[in-house]
C-alpha cells in the first residue's frame, strides 16, 4: 500500500497546483500591465497631495482644503456617532459637539 494517498501528498496534485498558481500570476500580470502606469501616477499624485498638506501644516500655512471640506460636514455628522462608537468612545470626544 502507498501511504502517500492517505496523507494527501500527491505529487501530481502539487504539480497541477503549482502550474495553476503560475498561470494565475501570469494572467494577473497581463491584465494589470496596461493599468500599471495609471496606478503609479495616481499613487504619486496622492503622495504629492499628502506631502503638500503635511508640510504646509508644519510650516503654519492654513490648510487650503479646509474651506472646501465644509461641504462634507452634513455627511460626516451623520457618520460621526458610528465612528466614535467603533473607536471605543462611549460619548463624543469633542467637547463642543455632542451627538449622543
Amino acid at each position: 500500500m502507498n501511504d502517500d494517498h492517505g496523507q494527501g501528498h500527491d505529487p501530481r496534485r502539487e504539480r497541477i497546483r503549482a502550474w495553476l498558481s503560475q498561470a494565475r500570476f501570469f494572467a494577473e500580470e497581463v491584465y494589470s500591465a496596461r493599468y500599471r502606469g495609471a496606478i503609479a501616477r495616481a499613487r504619486r499624485d496622492e503622495d504629492d497631495l499628502f506631502m503638500l498638506l503635511v508640510f504646509s501644516e508644519m510650516m503654519g500655512v492654513p490648510n487650503p482644503a479646509a474651506y472646501y471640506t465644509l461641504e462634507l460636514q452634513p455627511l460626516l455628522l451623520e457618520r460621526f456617532h458610528d465612528w466614535h462608537r467603533r473607536m471605543g468612545m462611549e460619548h463624543s470626544p469633542l467637547d463642543h459637539f455632542r451627538c449622543c
